[in-house]
């Protein structure tokens, strides 16, 4: 049964629904869509469900400590808010609304480099660990900008992503016709008008903008362009290694790596001087046919896992993935769609309950895996189907 409220919501998957009910149908299919025939996206959840955990018993878990520390920033959870793009066409408050609730309850909030809201406000707002998703562009003096912007507004972590060398083959939103910000046709015109909640919150807010680039290209602000089509034309397909590197040391201070997916790119994060990777594919949205986060946790974490900080990216609907997850390597987990379903079906206080529930599942799962810290998740709690 699709939820009507917000306090119907008991899961992951109830949000999802809310935000089908209340977006219009090109948004909805950005947020949930992903590329080709969507088989890796699937995957991603999927592969959790090839796992089982092991619990212990009579440990005496009265008092439970979800605490773990990322990449240098204390978090009162292991799980937190990946950079998503264009979070002010899902509701009016966008980043504002996530990064309050954020904060609220302890982890860090992740702001895209086609974020709709600025670097500087989301800085001043919070003083909880943040981090700043880095696109590289061709346009050189662009990617100073942001990098300085970044640096300005005191973030904490600069995420580079890699995977996104060329846009993947999102087919929903060719179908839907969907692009940053809105084009209107007679289509999507309809959809706008059988969602008015939406469109009065839309069309009466500010204007909308990717506010760190608009200054420099007009696509995505002024010029409605898909975000293949965006990633395809805009962003540095000669970005290599050596890039990287001088990113890494242009910033001075905690970098990640998202995106990464093979043993070979983790030894390399490392050797540049990484201090984590984000083990991701896009949510399935560049390259379908490739493996889950969580089917390379394991080898990832024994290659390197005792000299850079693993992040598992991906498929998180339960607090049960996050403990197969760390138990497998990760230091904590991320996901987007997880709160951006949950941004769109209520704003902050989606946001806000989609966390709560979150880490109830989390320590709820602890007390049954028998286990009263983190860290004391380990690969022998598995069995892979």
């Amino acid at each position: 049964m699709t939820p009507r409220r917000l306090d119907d919501c008991r899961n992951i998957a109830d949000f999802r629904r809310l935000a089908k009910r209340r977006l219009p149908g090109p948004i909805f299919h950005y947020i949930d869509g992903a590329a080709d025939d969507e088989v890796t996206y699937r995957r991603n959840s999927a592969a959790f469900d090839d796992c089982d955990l092991v619990p212990n018993v009579l440990a005496g878990v009265e008092t439970i400590d979800l605490s773990t520390t990322v990449m240098g920033q204390a978090l009162s959870m292991p799980l937190y808010c990946s950079p998503t793009a264009l979070q002010r066409l899902f509701h009016h408050e966008g980043e504002r609304a996530v990064a309050r609730a954020a904060a609220a309850a302890g982890t860090m909030f992740g702001v895209s480099s086609l974020g709709t809201v600025s670097l500087a406000e989301i800085g001043a707002m919070t003083s909880t660990p943040k981090m700043f998703q880095f696109y590289f562009h061709k346009d050189r003096g662009l990617n100073a900008a942001l990098l300085e912007r970044g640096k300005a507004a005191k973030f904490d972590i600069l995420a580079l992503t890699v995977d996104t060398i060329t846009g993947g083959n999102r087919e929903r939103d060719w179908r839907t016709g969907f692009t940053s910000p809105p084009r209107l046709t007679p289509s999507s015109l309809i959809s706008f008008a059988l969602h008015p909640r939406w469109a009065v919150d839309y069309f009466t807010h500010e204007k909308f903008s990717l506010v760190e680039l608009q200054d420099y290209v007009k696509e995505g602000s002024n010029v409605a362009i898909s975000v293949g089509e965006y990633f395809s034309t805009m962003l540095d397909q000669s970005m290599d290694w050596k890039d990287a590197e001088a990113l890494c040391a242009a910033w001075g201070g905690q970098f990640c790596l998202k995106g990464v997916m093979s043993v070979a790119d983790a030894r390399r994060a490392v050797d540049i001087g990484a201090t984590g990777i984000m083990v991701s594919n896009h949510g399935g949205r560049q390259l379908d046919g490739s493996r889950s986060p969580f089917d390379q946790i394991a080898e990832i974490a024994d290659a390197v896992g005792d000299r850079i900080d693993i992040v598992l990216d991906g498929g998180v609907r339960r607090g049960t993935h996050v403990l197969k997850a760390l138990a497998a390597g990760a230091k904590a987990c991320s996901g987007g769609r997880l709160y951006l379903y949950a941004l769109a079906a209520a704003g902050e206080p989606g946001v806000s309950r989609a966390l709560s529930l979150l880490r109830e599942e989390i320590e709820r799962g602890m007390k049954l895996m028998g286990v009263t810290r983190v860290a004391q998740l380990t690969r022998d709690m598995l069995r892979y189907r």
